[in-house]
């Protein structure tokens, strides 16, 4: 499990999100080129039926080369604040926090990747992303989007809090795809970094949207970039109705079901978006359904 050659690749793993975990896995085998240099690491709630989980993944991929760590979810329960969506207040969804703590000190790069995503390239392309000496993380930034908004007016109108930014030049990232050198990572006590945040935002509520804003906080501005095409996200709609969506112009590597629709639950109601049909094909746990309706 401590390749340096390896392609090391993390997920969270619950019974909720297990269909597409299930689904994620398979398209990143699928479309590799080397699949046999895949190790995976899966992180689930201490509490979960890791054994079940096991023999759910062992029975679709009986040569898939991974590990399972528990995650105490006690650590960070304490520190969860109310979101916009409930989804989001998981403690499950702060577990990218822990990683350098949870996986093995010799493991240097991790690609994260959240569960409700497919690949349709190689993943080997993404987690060869060049990482400079002083960069921790690199993701698809969007600096077209409304910066500010992911903050509240408190945190803007403190005059401490508002010089967060000063000196980078912040743009959103989405946490569902990141490329992270946990070497640095321990190094630079980032997990810590990020805990500080969130211990602020129980006294001060300074963001709305769940474990994002803390990796803002902390990255934003100095993560390397990656091309947009490895996260067409969105496409689970907002995190309020989560209405069908198209893709962004350009090239696509995976696709991403961010937001409240998930392509597994459209499909079940005989409801599905029409880019739901490029998610079908990789549903291993599929229940009946008639997508031509």
């Amino acid at each position: 499990m401590c390749s340096h050659e390896a392609v090391h690749v993390a997920m969270t793993l619950d019974t909720a999100y297990l269909r597409g975990s299930m689904a994620a896995i398979f398209s990143i085998l699928q479309h590799s080129s080397c699949p046999q240099n895949i190790l995976f690491h899966f992180v689930s709630a201490s509490t979960a039926d890791h054994r079940h989980l096991r023999l759910t993944i062992t029975h679709s991929f009986p040569s898939l080369k991974f590990q399972m760590y528990p995650y105490d979810s006690s650590v960070v329960s304490g520190l969860i604040s109310t979101s916009i969506r409930s989804a989001l207040d998981s403690p499950l969804n702060y577990a990218r926090n822990y990683l350098a703590d949870l996986l093995p000190q010799c493991i240097h790069r991790i690609v994260y990747l959240d569960s409700d995503l497919v690949l349709v390239d190689d993943i080997a392309k993404l987690a060869a992303t060049p990482l400079d000496e002083n960069t921790v993380l690199a993701a698809p930034e969007y600096c077209n989007a409304n910066f500010t908004s992911y903050f509240t007016p408190t945190f803007w109108s403190n005059p401490t809090l508002s010089l967060t930014f000063a000196g980078r030049k912040p743009c959103y990232f989405n946490t569902g795809v990141m490329v992270i050198d946990l070497q640095k990572w321990r190094e630079g006590d980032y997990t810590t970094k990020i805990i500080e945040w969130m211990e602020l935002q129980k006294r001060i509520r300074i963001y709305e949207l769940g474990s994002l804003p803390p990796f803002l906080l902390v990255f934003a501005g100095t993560i390397a970039p990656v091309d947009h095409r490895w996260n067409q996200h969105g496409l689970g709609g907002d995190n309020f109705r989560g209405l069908c969506r198209n893709l962004h112009p350009g090239r696509v590597s995976l696709l991403h079901w961010s937001g409240k629709g998930k392509p597994w639950v459209r499909l079940d109601a005989n409801r599905p978006c029409p880019l739901d049909a490029l998610w079908a094909p990789y549903d291993l746990l599929q229940t009946p359904f008639a997508l031509e309706s």
